[in-house]
């Protein structure tokens, strides 16, 4: 017998995960983008990595008269976990260190979204590395949930 899930429930996790045949994860976020990426910031730094970088692509484009809607990029990431997957397959370095991407919608949702590890998987054809990225997969995913979770 199967069970099926609460429509609650059903829909909190399809709010959370949307399709990534694209590439992306992303996750919603109730929060606002700057919220949202300062506790993604916040979390990541407790969780001992390293935040090299905080893109404000919306203040850049003000900053030129170009109307955007609110658009970060933050940078981040740990040797620990990025080498082993650089020495299974050098250009993988491409697309390193990580990056989650915080944005609002046209219709004023904001998504936190990073790359699917097993898209970068197929784009570099990286072979022998599957507890790598499965490690890596987890912690994305545990970044994330714990950054749009109320």
């Amino acid at each position: 017998m199967k069970k099926l899930l609460p429509f609650g429930t059903a829909l909190l996790l399809l709010s959370f995960f949307t399709d990534a045949s694209d590439g992306l994860v992303r996750y919603e976020s109730q929060y606002s983008v700057e919220e949202t990426a300062d506790r993604f910031e916040s979390i990541a730094k407790t969780k001992g990595l390293t935040v090299f970088a905080r893109i404000d692509h919306q203040m850049n484009a003000q900053s030129i008269d170009l109307p955007l809607r609110p658009t970060e990029v933050i940078l981040f990431g740990n040797p620990k976990v990025g080498t082993p997957l650089m020495q299974c397959t050098q250009e993988v370095a491409i697309d390193l260190p990580q990056k989650v991407l915080v944005s609002q919608d046209e219709d004023n949702i904001v998504w936190l979204a990073y790359n699917n590890p097993n898209y970068l998987v197929s784009r570099h054809d990286i072979t022998g590395c599957d507890d790598v990225v499965k490690k890596i997969s987890g912690v994305l995913q545990a970044l994330a949930k714990a950054t749009v979770e109320k």
